[in-house]
């Protein structure tokens, strides 16, 4: 599984990791049933305190979107697609809502954010289906 962290961002790493996780699974990219990295590996491979991905993996289990496998580490629970598709699109519609802000009070009018939206929408659209994934 591949993270994207930014570790000098305003979000803190372990609420990068549980994102992510949550949008993996929302996108079909993780699976119930399937293992994540333990904690001391994916904190290698992210060159992360583990601890902090241990307060991700807590975070992700207390949202009910992992479960740990006695004695084999994490994986994804197999009832965990709903929970994480309503958080990506809870997480999409907070940061629509903070784009359509900034652009309204920055002067700009309904009909050229409709435009703007439209126009980026189908680049986006056409990149996915010539690519097979996200831009």
């Amino acid at each position: 599984m591949f993270f994207s962290i930014e570790p000098g961002g305003d979000v803190p790493i372990y609420e990068q990791i549980v994102r992510q996780v949550k949008l993996a699974v929302a996108d079909g990219v993780l699976v119930g049933g399937q293992m994540v990295p333990s904690v001391r590996q994916l904190a290698g491979e992210l060159a992360i305190n583990p601890n902090t991905i241990a307060r991700a993996y807590q975070q992700l289990q207390a949202d009910l979107v992992l479960e740990p496998l006695r004695g084999r580490g994490m994986i994804v629970r197999r009832d965990s697609l709903a929970r994480c598709t309503k958080a990506r699109n809870s997480l999409v519609g907070d940061a629509v809502r903070r784009a359509l802000a900034d652009a309204l009070g920055g002067g700009m009018t309904p009909e050229a954010l409709r435009e703007l939206f439209e126009a980026e929408l189908h680049r986006q659209a056409e990149s996915v289906n010539a690519n097979g994934s996200n831009p």
